[in-house]
């Protein structure tokens, strides 16, 4: 998708100020394959970070996926919820993330750990956040003592944090 020759679309409905349509008022939107699109084409972080309002869980993978989508946007991705499976691929995406920072990554690692509480399994993000430096190993090593931690989850998480010192 070419978002420099876009225009507004008629008849949006009128928005408050700083909110959803602001940054995204020059681009044609009409189907969520717009808002995909957009999402992993762009690398300005003002219309990445509009896109985050978005409901459809795969844009918000694609702008995980983005390494030009700003840590404010990755912020509130990492509050993002819609199902499982959706949640867990978004909060590994968010971990593996080369702009996360500090913030980001603390926010996916209290979404995993609820998770887990939960009985969910978002092991794979676990095992990405052991990997990242920003954290220091005792805040990721509490992961593998939540109840829905398995003794798989527990013992490459053991491996990992090894491997970073």
């Amino acid at each position: 998708m070419d978002v420099s020759r876009t225009t507004a679309r008629p008849g949006n409905p009128p928005v408050e100020a700083g909110g959803f349509d602001d940054a995204l008022e020059p681009f044609r939107l009409h189907t969520p394959a717009d808002y995909l699109d957009l999402a992993k084409a762009s690398n300005d972080g003002a219309v990445l970070h509009g896109l985050v309002p978005c409901t459809h869980s795969f844009v918000w993978r694609a702008l995980a996926a983005n390494p030009h989508t700003p840590p404010a946007a990755l912020l509130e991705l990492a509050a993002a919820r819609h199902s499982s499976w959706n949640d867990n691929r978004l909060l590994l995406l968010l971990a593996e993330h080369p702009g996360a920072d500090r913030a980001v990554l603390r926010a996916v690692l209290d979404a995993a750990a609820a998770k887990l509480a939960e009985g969910e399994r978002p092991y794979a993000a676990v095992l990405a956040l052991a990997g990242r430096t920003e954290l220091d190993v005792s805040e990721v090593r509490r992961l593998g003592t939540l109840p829905g931690a398995s003794a798989r989850l527990r013992s490459g998480l053991r491996r990992r944090l090894a491997d970073r010192r």
